[in-house]
């Protein structure tokens, strides 16, 4: 069983002492993987919040560019809106597929035979995957298991996730027939992927998930709604599945009336079965133990 730190508190002083709540030391070259957020989104994680988490790690953000059109789809563009959103304020911002892409095993797969990542992701010694928890039009929910797989792949590595290992083209993928449970899947895929790559290269990673802002829609949506209930706190843990896991569970449990917006959003796009098909290739537990600090 997983332990799950929990924190109704979300500061800047919470999001510190949830990390040393882990009992880890980031060593090296630490990157921290958040979403910048589209042009005009709203709710992602804001520099007053993270940014002295992330100086006191002397920490990078680290991102990739998007599959779709948008503001964030070349890295002058995307560079321009983590400058607008207030990342360039507190950390060096490396959109890590800028120069290139290398691909990594998907083991045992049933849908991608591979992942492809940032070539700039070798640089990083250890890995904060920092997700802000809140709805998707595609996949549900976005946590910690989205912001590990599309969110580190590439832009061609983003095409392929998304159409469940048909194409590695940006401009097609969106027109690829597939099953939602499939993509879905996907998903979990290259976020074992991503997982195992750092095992193997004795890298290192922490999961935390900030459930603020939280909207049905993702932060990569120019047109995100507003928040449809209230925040919940931050979670921590060595297991993202475990991490995902209580940010649903937390969401069904909810006596916000909102949550019941939440729980169609998610169940609409079968959000929830990546947990449990994370669970069966081998990436987390979803049970754990919930630790309040």
């Amino acid at each position: 069983m997983s332990k799950v730190y929990f924190t109704k508190e979300i500061t800047p002083e919470s999001l510190q002492r949830i990390y040393e709540a882990l009992g880890v030391e980031l060593k090296g070259k630490v990157g921290v993987k958040v979403s910048t957020g589209e042009a005009g989104s709203k709710g992602y994680l804001k520099a007053d919040l993270i940014g002295p988490f992330v100086k006191g790690l002397n920490g990078t953000i680290i991102e990739c560019n998007t599959a779709y059109p948008g503001k964030r789809n070349t890295a002058e563009e995307h560079i321009k809106v983590a400058e607008d959103h207030g990342f360039t304020t507190f950390a060096d911002v490396d959109i890590m597929d800028a120069e290139g892409e290398f691909k990594i095993p998907v083991k045992d797969g049933k849908h991608l035979e591979y992942d492809i990542i940032g070539e700039n992701f070798k640089n990083y010694d250890s890995i904060v995957n920092l997700a802000h928890g809140k709805g998707h039009a595609m996949g549900g929910f976005g946590a910690n298991l989205k912001n590990q797989s599309i969110g580190i792949a590439s832009r061609n590595g983003k095409a392929y996730i998304h159409s469940c290992g048909q194409t590695m083209d940006p401009d097609k993928c969106w027109s690829v027939k597939y099953q939602q449970k499939d993509f879905i899947e996907s998903m979990a895929e290259a976020a074992k992927a991503v997982s195992d790559y750092i095992k193997e290269n004795n890298k290192q990673i922490i999961y935390i998930t900030v459930m603020n802002a939280i909207s049905v829609d993702c932060d990569c949506d120019a047109h995100q709604g507003d928040p449809v209930m209230d925040d919940l706190g931050i979670i921590a843990s060595l297991d993202p599945v475990a991490n995902d896991q209580a940010f649903i569970d937390m969401l069904w449990n909810s006596s916000d009336p909102g949550h019941a917006l939440m729980m169609e959003r998610v169940d609409r796009q079968e959000g929830r079965h990546i947990t449990e098909y994370a669970e069966e290739i081998g990436l987390g537990s979803t049970k754990y133990e919930l630790i309040e600090i």
